[in-house]
């Protein structure tokens, strides 16, 4: 009986380690896999920042201005003035009554009615 204990003891101790190497393989690929992510992810924000200088760059006013002028006579493009923008007082906006709902309005999401 002893014999037979010793056994599975050793069996089970063996199984054990076994399941222990297999997850620290498992955890070590996980890992691996985190940092190649961590790593793309730093190059993507890089790609990011460089692709917003860029746009800054591009959208500079005097450029534009300068683009605007080259193609005057293809756009007809002005330079914006003060005197183009209206005043808060001259929106429209609309009435603050807003709809108002009588009875009872039912929704169906099924399809075919």
């Amino acid at each position: 009986m002893r014999g037979l204990f010793y056994a599975l003891t050793v069996l089970s101790v063996i199984a054990l380690a076994f399941w222990a190497y297999r997850e620290n393989y498992t955890t070590q690929e996980a890992l691996g896999e985190t940092e190649q992510l961590q790593v793309e992810l730093g190059e993507a924000r890089n790609r990011l920042a460089m692709l917003r200088a860029e746009w800054a760059y591009l959208n500079r006013p005097d450029r534009l201005r300068d683009l605007a002028d080259l193609n005057f006579e293809r756009l007809k493009l002005l330079p914006l003035r003060p005197d183009q923008f209206g005043r808060i007082e001259q929106v429209s906006y609309p009435p603050l009554g807003g709809a108002t709902i009588d009875g009872i309005v039912e929704v169906s999401n099924q399809e075919g009615l």
